[in-house]
């Protein structure tokens, strides 16, 4: 099969959410609205990228960094597309990119029970952290998307 893979756009929303909504051990939240990603998108223009098969979003990498770490969320590949590297394509142009940007470390946060996500990152080189908690604390209304 031929992909495209392109860096991701607000007009890519619907399908995106649609595409994350289907996928187990993927959370979504307030952060997750449209007019959040907008904003992220443009904060972190030539980060985040699609994979698409016949104008169809069929997967994902929503990537950013704060000057000094680079972060992914949402890498997600249509079940029907897995197996093809399509995840590792995408996670490896976000990852190139924040290179020729000056960052040279990149985290991703892996619920404990995706199974799925982490069996992906282990065996891609990622090494699971330790000896930290993270924290967190809501500014505004606790929302969710979909699930």
């Amino acid at each position: 099969m031929m992909f495209t893979i392109r860096e991701m756009k607000i007009e890519d929303y619907e399908q995106m959410i649609a595409l994350w909504q289907g996928i187990d051990g993927l959370v979504l939240r307030e952060a997750d609205s449209k007019e959040n990603i907008e904003a992220y998108l443009l904060r972190n223009s030539g980060l985040s990228y699609v994979c698409e098969d016949n104008d169809s979003v069929v997967g994902t990498v929503l990537c950013g960094h704060d000057g000094r770490r680079g972060f992914i969320y949402h890498v997600a590949v249509n079940p029907d597309y897995r197996k093809q590297k399509i995840g590792h394509k995408l996670v490896e142009i976000s990852l190139n990119k924040l290179k020729e940007q000056g960052i040279d470390k990149c985290h991703i946060f892996v619920l404990e029970d995706n199974r799925i996500g982490n069996q992906f990152w282990t065996a891609r080189g990622w090494e699971k952290r330790s000896g930290f908690y993270v924290y967190t604390k809501s500014t505004g209304q606790k929302a969710a998307i979909g699930k």
